[in-house]
């Protein structure tokens, strides 16, 4: 008898999936989109109510034959890729491609577990054709936008550069920061704390400067503030007040992609991209020691705080066993996803909250168990009751000048208790010894100049969340939009933050004048929203599409006509014709090419000046970058000379910057 065939996207979970299923079932997988747009090719009909022309990948033909072989003589395929739009399509296209004559399941779960999987399987659906149509209309959305616009770049800027509907947008958003602190001129403003003292106590208490004359303090020179500095020394100081109260801090929700993202940078510095490969190697599944691969969390490209009602009866048995009853809340603690999420998901949490990190991390990477570790927390931590902290604040008078000291003291830990870094939480200070009407003296009044700071650049975690904020993109897109980013050479990583390349800023101020309304946050934003409208059964995507284009072609027409190439020439000649050289843009950055080109193909990369360190060579130290966006140093007379570093030599870097 035939074996039914299971279809997967990623070769990783065929084996654990095959497991779970037995020996009716044969599990292949498709190695992701299998059909899709033609690369060489625009791909749509815009003539024909924006129809697709989706063929078979011609770099994974292999894969399509050996799916082709696998499913033959097989009467039913279930297709299990990925429980999102993007899973759907890959599922439905590849059905549609291959599937005729076959009796066809899909089946979706949130975990790669036995009983997720089993479940799924005894229940599977139909195909989601609203899902479909709102992952073909971004598709073919964003395939306009990148092969209309791209090719004007070419002619303006420079070859092999590209624009992208949802990343020029991201793009856009760290150009303007930079150019906030750019713009940035710092203001001066001071600060006046009083180191004061009880008589008969040891030690001082360090108060702040809060008001004068009951009027917030606002020090903008040293003059001002010595004024006010020569007031306080004449005064007496008096304990004017003294307050306590309880402050309770409840718990966060369990993670989603945007803030697993976020917190992966904070805590850990995982960039984005760092963080989705190794939650997708946590949801595919990890050998536990005894054979057996597991799928260590839930889904993790999702926008929901949901949890399904088994997860959380399971979750509370767990804290009322392992923590007691006075950790577990009388009723479920309750979150709200935001309006967009798609309510069907969960949040990411772990598969069995029973598998504790520590009794995992000799079966995981470090990468693995740091991020399994916080995924759990955040998880086991958003079903406890609040922390509770006690805050007092005390007040001293000196006159018209009004100062204060406050502190916190962590008096019941809460959900806490599963946090290892709640007690940097705590500003504990002893205000055991003073009460109202002690007189204090002054052991002496420090002010302090400061200054402004700009904004500061965006890094993985706040871009995220700035593109979440701002309704950009899905969960399943935040990664890649910074990765291309990075890939295209239009922002770079250094120590963790985003700084926009020349490139970058020169393609974001070309398709803002050129593209304002691609380029506007409000718009993309509108047009994400549109999109869930199309997944919800509200709007057709054709008709989405016809609104969108019409403006855009007339931005396009404007564009074709006004765009000329400018050439920049250098004053140097080409070594090989004689010609003048110019400097010219491709993905890698700036480098000089002989104006003759394409009858001469000489070209230059532009050197720092600076000679290679390495002895008997003449070159000097090249600007790269690797794949990850961050900087190195490397010889000009690469191949012949293979030096490269991660920094300048130290006497020529200090008299670079």
């Amino acid at each position: 008898m035939a074996k039914a065939i299971v279809i997967v996207e990623s070769p990783t979970k065929v084996k654990t999936i095959n497991k779970i299923l037995g020996v009716k079932f044969k599990v292949v997988s498709s190695m992701g989109h299998l059909i899709d747009l033609p690369k060489s090719t625009l791909g749509v009909d815009l003539e024909n109510n924006f129809e697709p022309k989706f063929i078979a990948v011609r770099s994974k033909s292999k894969y399509l034959t050996k799916l082709k072989k696998d499913i033959k003589s097989a009467k039913e395929i279930y297709v299990a890729t990925d429980p999102d739009r993007e899973g759907e399509a890959i599922g439905w296209n590849l059905i549609n491609h291959i599937g005729e004559g076959k009796k066809i399941y899909r089946v979706t779960f949130q975990e790669i577990t036995k009983s997720a999987v089993l479940k799924a399987f005894e229940n599977p659906r139909e195909f989601d054709t609203k899902k479909i149509d709102a992952q073909t209309g971004r598709r073919i959305l964003d395939r306009i936008v990148g092969y209309k616009i791209s090719p004007l770049l070419w002619k303006k800027v420079g070859s092999r550069l590209s624009a992208g509907r949802v990343q020029s947008v991201a793009l856009r958003i760290i150009v303007m920061r930079e150019q906030k602190i750019l713009d940035f001129i710092p203001n001066e403003y001071w600060s006046i704390t009083a180191d004061l003292k009880k008589e008969g106590q040891e030690g001082v208490l360090t108060a702040a400067l809060e008001r004068i004359n009951k009027e917030k303090i606002e020090l903008s020179s040293k003059q001002q503030t010595d004024t006010a500095v020569e007031g306080i020394e004449k005064e007496k100081f008096i304990v004017s007040k003294m307050t306590q109260r309880e402050i309770k801090r409840k718990a966060g929700p369990p993670l989603i992609t945007s803030t697993m993202q976020q917190e992966a940078f904070n805590k850990l510095r995982f960039n984005a991209n760092k963080t989705m490969m190794t939650a997708q190697r946590l949801y595919e599944g990890v050998d536990l020691g005894d054979g057996e691969t597991v799928g260590l969390i839930t889904y993790m490209r999702t926008d929901s705080v949901n949890i399904s009602k088994e997860a959380l009866a399971s979750l509370r048995d767990f804290i009322k066993d392992q923590y007691g009853e006075k950790y577990l809340p009388e009723e479920p603690n309750k979150y709200k996803s935001k309006k967009s999420a798609q309510e069907a998901h969960e949040a990411i949490r772990p598969s069995d909250v029973n598998r504790r990190p520590k009794d995992l991390q000799k079966f995981l990477e470090p990468e693995q168990y740091k991020l399994y570790q916080l995924i759990w927390n955040r998880f086991v931590g958003s079903q406890m009751v609040n922390a509770v902290y006690q805050s007092k604040k005390m007040e001293m008078m000196a006159g018209p000048y009004r100062f204060g000291a406050s502190g916190s003291t962590l008096i019941f830990d809460g959900y806490l208790t599963v946090d290892i870094e709640y007690k940097e939480e705590e500003k504990k200070v002893d205000f055991s010894h003073y009460q109202q009407g002690d007189v204090l003296d002054l052991v002496k009044v420090d002010p302090v100049q400061h200054f402004t700071k700009p904004p500061p650049r965006f890094s993985d975690a706040s871009l995220v969340k700035a593109l979440e904020e701002d309704g950009i993109g899905r969960p399943s897109t935040y990664a890649s939009i910074i990765s291309t980013l990075v890939l295209r050479n239009y922002v770079t990583r250094n120590r963790g933050y985003l700084f926009p390349t020349e490139l970058g800023i020169l393609i974001c101020d070309l398709l803002v004048e050129y593209f304002a309304r691609i380029m506007d946050i409000g718009f993309t934003a509108e047009m994400e929203e549109k999109l869930d409208l199309v997944e919800e059964g509200k709007l057709k995507y054709p008709s989405l599409l016809a609104e969108f284009y019409k403006p855009f072609k007339e931005e396009l027409d404007h564009a074709e006509a006004t765009i000329v190439k400018t050439e920049n020439f250098v004053d140097q000649k080409c070594p090989e014709c004689d010609r003048q050289m110019v400097i010219k843009w491709g993905r890698r950055g700036k480098f000089l090419s002989c104006s003759g080109f394409p009858d001469c193909r000489h070209s230059e990369s532009f050197t720092t000046g600076i000679k290679c360190p390495q002895e008997d060579c003449d070159g000097e130290l090249v600007t790269r970058k690797n794949k990850r966006g961050m900087t190195f140093y490397g010889c000009s007379k690469y191949p012949k000379c293979t030096h490269v570093s991660n920094e300048l030599p130290k006497e020529e870097n200090e008299s670079v910057s």
